[in-house]
């Protein structure tokens, strides 16, 4: 098995759990934005959210919920910052929910990459209407 969160469901080794149901896996970062940054997986073996089965994603944004509210007052901390990477940036190829402990004035400043405005009220009125479009068909 070459999927490394799939080896640390297995055999735990090297990792700092913070977490566990039936569904899910949680613990720290061994790369954190803050101390008390964890990341929470499906224990089973998805690579992006659109992959993940519509019956796993109630018990997994639960378990974001309940890991969120623990960190957040665990850490002391004033919120947190929660976010997936489907593919681009996602350094493992198995679904991964960030749960970062934050506070104001910590530094981090919205997301992190550049944010640009749409280039026209056109060119955000065809965003708008691919997405709707697409949405539609699934």
């Amino acid at each position: 098995m070459s999927c490394v969160f799939c080896q640390l469901v297995l055999e735990r080794s090297g990792s700092l759990v913070v977490f566990e149901n039936e569904h899910t896996l949680g613990f720290l970062d061994h790369k954190p934005l803050f101390p008390g940054h964890c990341l929470l997986i499906p224990k089973v073996h998805y690579e992006t959210l659109p992959d993940l089965p519509a019956a796993l994603v109630g018990p997994l944004f639960t378990a974001v919920q309940k890991l969120g509210r623990a960190i957040e007052t665990g850490m002391e901390a004033e919120g947190t910052f929660v976010a997936i990477n489907n593919r681009v940036s996602q350094s493992v190829p198995h679904l991964h929910v960030h749960i970062v402990p934050r506070r104001k004035k910590d530094g981090l400043k919205g997301f992190f990459w550049p944010r640009r405005p749409y280039e026209s009220p056109e060119a955000a009125a065809a965003a708008q209407k691919a997405i709707v479009r697409t949405l539609e068909t699934l």
